[in-house]
């Protein structure tokens, strides 16, 4: 409540009634004001400052019930304790379904007032905890707010860094391209123009993250469109057709780049070994499981080999696609009935997602 005296508001046509509840209720060191009809009342109770309102039920021009109804739909409206000689129930019923805070019947001994002084203390504790319960509500609203516009000032900032890693890696890309073109030595070359594909697929995150409303996740199977675009220009050179199948997945942006530079990795060995002296296809897939597993594979109908892998056991790309598996929790398996050489892994599609089988 506000500071000093609690500010009692009596709204009854009984003068004599309302003058002995005012010296009564001042003696209780209430500070009280008086209303003889509902239309006054009203305009009294819209000023403000008022803590409660005991309201009676027959009042000139209109009864307490259609008064308190006014009273409901004011804003900040204060409790009211309805005040009625009736004794019928139902009007006792609707003052509450009508949202008064509690009723007293008078008596002609005037005992009621005792009852009125222990009404206007559970009203006065009822509104001290819904305000309360107001000013908490307010205070998460606000801390809600304010962690909204920090996550999005965040998502913002995310974005912008993102677009410079793009930016940055693009230009690595760019120049070693650039190395590449004038290298003297064939494997030279291509061993630039592999570490410029393997950049371009880490790039190519950052870039989906910066035009993405959600820098949380990525959808691979866009992702990896995209990536595969970028692939198909150079695989296409050597002879080699480039596609992809993909089932819709979502994955946190590490993951993706593991994916990518996996994916990247396998392409790179197919096109190097799969058809050395024909063209072929090379194809990509990307499956979804279930909702917590997906799979990746990139197969050919090239020459394959012994053992199914077409990198050198301790060779770069070996180690790549190693690290990389692992880092999306799976192992690489080769399909040994598939002509050529087809490589799969089964993944989590979240780091917090359950183990399951594939």
């Amino acid at each position: 409540m506000p500071g000093g005296a609690k500010h009692i508001f009596l709204i009854d046509d009984n003068v004599a009634l309302t003058r002995l509840l005012q010296k009564d209720l001042e003696r209780h060191r209430y500070k009280v004001s008086i209303a003889a009809s509902g239309a006054a009342g009203l305009a009294r109770i819209a000023e403000g400052g008022i803590d409660v309102v005991v309201l009676d039920h027959y009042l000139p021009e209109q009864d307490g019930l259609h008064v308190l109804a006014a009273i409901r739909q004011l804003p900040e409206a204060p409790p009211v304790i309805y005040l009625t000689a009736s004794a019928e129930a139902s009007v006792a019923a609707a003052a509450l379904r009508a949202g008064a805070a509690d009723y007293v019947l008078k008596d002609v001994s005037g005992d009621f007032r005792t009852l009125l002084l222990h009404a206007l203390d559970s009203a006065f504790a009822a509104a001290t905890t819904r305000r309360a319960k107001e000013a908490a509500e307010a205070e998460v609203r606000a801390a809600r707010d304010r962690f909204k516009v920090l996550a999005e000032e965040r998502a913002l900032l995310m974005r912008e860094v993102n677009h410079r890693v793009s930016n940055s890696l693009a230009i690595v890309a760019s120049l070693l391209r650039l190395h590449a073109s004038r290298a003297q030595r064939p494997e030279v070359s291509a061993a630039l123009s592999d570490a410029e594909a393997r950049i371009h697929a880490v790039a190519r995150v950052h870039r989906h993250l910066y035009t993405s409303d959600d820098i949380r996740s990525v959808s691979l199977e866009l992702y990896m469109k995209s990536l595969i675009d970028d692939l198909r220009r150079s695989i296409e050179e050597h002879g080699a057709e480039l596609t992809l199948d993909a089932d819709p997945v979502e994955i946190d942006p590490d993951r993706a780049v593991a994916a990518g530079v996996l994916v990247t990795e396998l392409v790179i060995n197919a096109k190097k070994h799969a058809y050395p002296a024909s063209k072929g296809q090379i194809r990509v897939g990307l499956r979804a499981i279930n909702a917590h597993r997906a799979e990746l594979s990139v197969e050919d109908d090239g020459i394959g080999s012994a053992n199914g892998a077409s990198s050198a056991p301790d060779g770069l790309g070996t180690i790549i696609i190693q690290a990389m598996a692992v880092k999306l929790g799976g192992k690489i398996v080769f399909d040994p009935s598939h002509k050529g050489t087809r490589a799969m892994l089964t993944f989590a599609r979240s780091g917090h997602s359950p183990s399951e089988a594939p």
